[in-house]
C-alpha cells in the first residue's frame, strides 16, 4: 500500500509496438498499454522499451508525450519498431501476428534502469518481450533491482509460439502478482503440474510461488481474484464489443492501482472489470476516458 498523497510510480516493462488493424495503425504493446492506463488512473507512468530509428518509432515517442508519459526510458536502436498484424473476428475478438527481430527484442540493460527499478511502486512485465535473450536478460535484471515490497505483476499474455516453459517458470519466481486468462490457466497448470478446479489450481500456484495475488480474467464472464486468504469472484459487464485489444492491460492497471490504494479485493475486481469492459467498447487499446469512473 502506498502512503496517502504519494503519486504512484508505475512501470510498463517490455514491448512497444504498433497494432496494424485492417484500416489503421494504433499504438500498443501490452506493457505500454498497461502504463498508459495506469497514467490515466492518476499514476506517474513510465514505459521501459525500445523503438527503431524510423517513422513508427518517432510516432511512438510522440504518442507517449501526447498522453503525458515521458519517453526517457524508451531506447532507440537500429532495429525496426515493433509491429503486429491484428485480425478481428465477427465478435471483435482479436488475434495477432507479430513481426520478428524488432527494436524491443534488443532492450539493453543500462545503469539508469537500476535507479528506476528501486524507485517504483509497481511494475508489469510479460512473456512476449522475453522471446529474445537480450531483452529477457534485461527484464530479469530490472526485476532483481525492484524492492521486494513493491508490486511486480507477471501478466503472462501468451502469444504462441513466443513462450517457453522456462520463461514462464522464471517469471513466476520473479513476480508477486500473477495475471492470466481462462485460456492460459490450463497451459500454466500443465507446465507447473497443478490439478483440480481453477480456484484450486490458483491457490496452489499462490502457495508454490509465494504470490500475494492471482487474477484470472474470464472475458464477459468477469474475473476471479485469489490470494492466500481470500477468493473473490466478480461478474462480467455486458457491453457491445468493438474490439478486445488492450482490455486485459487496462484490467491489470486498475488491479495494480487498487492494490496500491489499499482497496478491498471485491472493489478492485469490480473497477477492473468495468474498465476492461469499457475498453472493449472502443477501438484500440488506449482510448481516453474519465478515470474517476474506474478508481
Amino acid at each position: 500500500m502506498s502512503q496517502p498523497g504519494t503519486q504512484l510510480m508505475i512501470i510498463g516493462l517490455g514491448e512497444v509496438l504498433w497494432d496494424l488493424f485492417p484500416d489503421e495503425a494504433k499504438f500498443g504493446g501490452a506493457p505500454a498499454n498497461f502504463a498508459y492506463h495506469a497514467g490515466q488512473l492518476g499514476a506517474k507512468a513510465v514505459t521501459v522499451s525500445a523503438v527503431g530509428r524510423d517513422e513508427l518509432g518517432e510516432k511512438a515517442l510522440e504518442k507517449l508525450k501526447s498522453v503525458g508519459m515521458s519517453p526517457e526510458f524508451v531506447q532507440i536502436n537500429q532495429y525496426p519498431t515493433g509491429r503486429v498484424h491484428v485480425t478481428l473476428d465477427d465478435r471483435g475478438h482479436a488475434s495477432y501476428r507479430f513481426e520478428d527481430n524488432c527494436a524491443w527484442d534488443h532492450l539493453e540493460w543500462r545503469d539508469e534502469l537500476k535507479e528506476l527499478a528501486a524507485s517504483l511502486h509497481g511494475v508489469c512485465f510479460g512473456t512476449l518481450c522475453q522471446r529474445s535473450f537480450e531483452s529477457g536478460r534485461t527484464i530479469q535484471e530490472f526485476l532483481a533491482h525492484v524492492p521486494s515490497d513493491r508490486i511486480k505483476v507477471y501478466d503472462i499474455n501468451i502469444r504462441p509460439p513466443f513462450y517457453s516453459n522456462e520463461v514462464i517458470l522464471r517469471s513466476l519466481e520473479l513476480a508477486n502478482v500473477f495475471k492470466l486468462n481462462d485460456d492460459e490457466l490450463p497451459i500454466v497448470a500443465e507446465i507447473v503440474g497443478v490439478q483440480g478446479a481453477p480456484v484450486d489450481q490458483m491457490k496452489e500456484l499462490c502457495h508454490r510461488f509465494k504470490l500475494r495475488l492471482i487474477a484470472l480474467t474470464r472475458g464477459q464472464s468477469g474475473a476471479m481474484l485469489v490470494s492466500p486468504n481470500e477468493v473473490v469472484e466478480q461478474a462480467g459487464v455486458e457491453v457491445k464489443i468493438k474490439d478486445t485489444v488492450g482490455a486485459g492491460d487496462s484490467f491489470t492497471a486498475a488491479l495494480v492501482i487498487g492494490l496500491l490504494d489499499g482497496k478491498p479485493l471485491q472493489e478492485i475486481a469490480k473497477a477492473a472489470c468495468e474498465l476492461a469492459a469499457f475498453v472493449c467498447t472502443q477501438s484500440g487499446a488506449t482510448p481516453e476516458y474519465d478515470a474517476s469512473r474506474f478508481r
